[in-house]
């Protein structure tokens, strides 16, 4: 005889997201905010050593901030200082030195992990904290373009693992999520312009009106204008959020919408040996979809070379020597295998508008890539 019995149950999730400037200073109580509760929480706060560097004052500022609101929050320890790009993705030591820090500090299910950083430092700390008492809660402080516009507002923590990116990784919602926009101003021209992609991905298979948008502010956003990338990064972040809400945020299936240009992105980057950066490689891969799209006839050449045209307006390389050869298409299926086994792939319908498809022709990739080889130095593309 069998027994079978059925479990159901849903859990809400809910975190804000703020955008603000001078978080750390006593006047402005938004992070003493997320912390206020019915006990006095500790808060280990981890930060990305390329923000320290930029902003030698930020300690103190996060001790004397602790001191000002020490009602509400305590200092566990004196904040961490941990590497940060990729290579914080890579190294499994980093990753245990946060679950160290959490025994030895007492961080427990009622205290907090905050960090300060880049999108990879995000993700490493983000899993550390996921796997640690099963869950210490989280508050996510960006400080790129990309982690503001995209990856921090969303539910992914992760670590690469075997030579594959965000091979160990955890779905788990952060507490909040607090954009601070000073401190864009210290990141070089790579780093602002890198996290643009993700705008220009989320446009391109959603929103019309956003693309066009970003094409009129191309000029704008390259020579670093505050107002209009305030205004692309709070437009991409709630895009980017309502997508999450909206359908299967744990990614059960393998529609990944939010992953167009990013199959080839992904195996870009470790091809380069990470030497191309993570939005560098996402505008790469938004070039080879779009032309791909193009070649199948599914946009016009008239679409095709407003993505590019965009592209370039920004400064963003459109070819890497790493997209010849097999090495691309075995990226095609390190993706299918990340899927779960059904091969799906957004490319776009038209601007504006995506379309999934389960199968992609090698030889058209290849072909793209001539393309994108040729696109490269020239101001003229392909004749409308």
């Amino acid at each position: 005889m069998n027994t079978i019995l059925e479990q159901t149950f849903s859990v809400p999730f809910r975190y804000p997201v703020c955008f603000t400037e001078d978080l750390f200073d006593p006047k402005n109580s938004i992070l003493a905010d997320v912390l206020r509760g019915d006990r006095v929480p500790k808060v280990l706060f981890v930060i990305d050593k390329g923000v320290s560097d930029s902003h030698p004052g930020l300690i103190d500022q996060v001790k004397a901030y602790s001191a000002t609101f020490s009602e509400i929050f305590t200092l566990a320890a004196d904040p961490m200082v941990v590497m940060g790009g990729e290579a914080c993705k890579n190294d499994e030591k980093l990753y245990q030195q946060i679950v160290e820090a959490t025994h030895l500090y007492g961080i427990d299910r009622h205290s907090y992990i905050a960090v300060i950083g880049g999108g990879a430092v995000l993700d490493m700390v983000g899993f550390a904290a996921a796997i640690s008492h099963r869950g210490i809660r989280l508050i996510r402080i960006p400080t790129t373009v990309l982690s503001q516009n995209d990856s921090a507002v969303g539910v992914k923590n992760s670590i690469n693992a075997f030579g594959k990116k965000n091979y160990l990784g955890t779905f788990t919602p952060p507490n909040a999520v607090l954009n601070d926009f000073n401190f864009l101003k210290t990141l070089d021209d790579r780093d602002w312009r890198a996290g643009i992609s993700e705008a220009i991905k989320v446009a391109l298979i959603k929103d019309l009106s956003f693309f066009e948008w970003l094409e009129a502010k191309g000029e704008a956003l390259a020579n670093r204008e505050m107002l209009p990338m305030k205004e692309h990064i709070i437009r991409s972040a709630k895009m980017h959020m309502d997508h999450i809400a909206g359908k299967d945020p744990f990614e059960f299936g393998s529609s990944r919408p939010l992953d167009f240009g990013h199959w080839a992105a992904h195996k870009l980057e470790k091809l380069s040996d990470f030497r191309i950066r993570h939005g560098e490689a996402v505008a790469i891969g938004i070039a080879l979809d779009s032309t791909y799209s193009f070649l199948q006839g599914r946009i016009s050449d008239e679409d095709l070379n407003r993505i590019i045209h965009l592209l370039k307006t920004l400064g963003f390389e459109l070819y890497a020597p790493e997209l010849q050869g097999d090495h691309l298409i075995q990226g095609l299926k390190e993706f299918q295998e990340h899927l779960g086994g059904q091969l799906t792939i957004m490319l776009l319908e038209k601007l504006g508008k995506g379309i999934e498809v389960h199968q992609m022709d090698y030889d058209l990739i290849h072909q793209s890539v001539d393309l994108l080889q040729s696109f490269q130095g020239k101001s003229n593309l392909i004749p409308s």
